[in-house]
């Protein structure tokens, strides 16, 4: 894998994107693809590396995207339709593709998924036994700490000493639990709902939580951004220790995930529109498609160049197909 790669795909898992990491594992010359090539695939289809053509790397990134959406690795098989019936087996995806070459690859599509993002707001022994929990179990773990340690949270990733959450890189898979035990509730969770995350919990008494939302309601907090407070945060276990809190808190945090509730957008929401190339069968994205044709006011769209010499040179005959008729 090239340092390039390795680079982006530790900034990515760092600030907790999603990518995908695709790699050619054979191939059948003559074929630009080569073995041990690597690309990193975005949800917004971009590519950093190399795979292959014009062929290879619209399929590979269009199986990437699915990978990514179901959250499962797939070894693919790219090669002319003939083949796929005899390359088929179990756990590999064949796809066809209509290159004019006899050329053929092999691709290994790994989603790397981020793990749970936790940033807790404050100082007290909840948030020292939360952040130790949350990183045993290999969540990223930020801890804002106003004059707080490093060594005073040994579970935590960062400590950050300052309430500035853009240093926290919050994104909308992130959870965010304040633990200001009266100092600057109100400061803390105003700072908390500026931000995307899918949770946002506060620790206080039912009638302490109560106080510092009506105070952010009269600051102009709306009723749909008050709504995202979980307080008190963590399950109901009754009247427990600070750091049995901690083990509240952690538990619903579990419990939401498993249910999905602190998940991201799907990367179904984020991909462009497919259309079918008319000529080969392929499905090509619309947005970044080099080769199109317009008949009879309406645009096709083509994989490659030989595609679009083909439907212009008879038209009638590829819209007659695509049609049934």
């Amino acid at each position: 894998m090239n340092a390039d790669v390795l680079t982006f795909a530790a900034d990515l898992s760092r600030r907790g994107r999603p990518f995908v990491l695709a790699t050619v594992v054979w191939r059948r010359a003559p074929s630009s693809g080569k073995e041990g090539s690597t690309a990193l695939i975005t949800p917004d289809r971009r590519v950093r590396g190399w795979l292959g053509g014009a062929c290879a790397e619209p399929t590979v990134i269009r199986e990437a995207l699915r990978a990514l959406e179901e959250g499962t690795s797939r070894l693919l098989f790219l090669g002319p339709p003939e083949e796929l019936e005899a390359r088929g087996r179990e756990g590999i995806v064949t796809v066809p593709i209509a290159c004019q070459s006899e050329g053929a690859l092999e691709v290994y599509v790994e989603p790397v998924l981020p793990q749970p993002h936790l940033v807790v707001i404050g100082r007290s022994p909840a948030v020292g036994t939360l952040a130790t929990m949350a990183g045993a179990l290999g969540w990223r773990t930020v801890v804002v700490d106003e004059g707080g340690l490093a060594e005073d949270y040994p579970g935590a990733d960062r400590v950050l000493t300052a309430l500035e959450l853009s240093d926290a890189d919050v994104t909308d898979r992130s959870v965010i639990v304040v633990a200001t035990q009266g100092h600057y509730d109100e400061a803390a969770l105003e700072a908390a709902l500026a931000t995307p995350a899918a949770y946002v919990g506060l620790v206080a008494s039912r009638t302490r939580a109560g106080a510092v939302v009506g105070y952010l309601r009269d600051r102009g907090a709306t009723e749909d951004q008050l709504s995202r407070v979980h307080a008190p945060a963590g399950l109901d276990l009754g009247k427990i220790a600070h750091e049995e809190i901690a083990v509240a808190i952690l538990a619903e945090l579990v419990r939401e995930r498993a249910a999905g509730a602190l998940a991201a957008a799907s990367p179904a929401e984020v991909r462009s529109h497919e259309v079918i190339d008319p000529v080969c069968g392929m499905t090509v994205d619309v947005a970044s498609a080099v080769y199109r044709s317009t008949h009879e006011d309406e645009t096709y769209y083509f994989c490659s160049a030989g595609c679009l010499q083909r439907f212009q040179e008879d038209p009638a005959r590829f819209v007659a197909s695509v049609r049934g008729i």
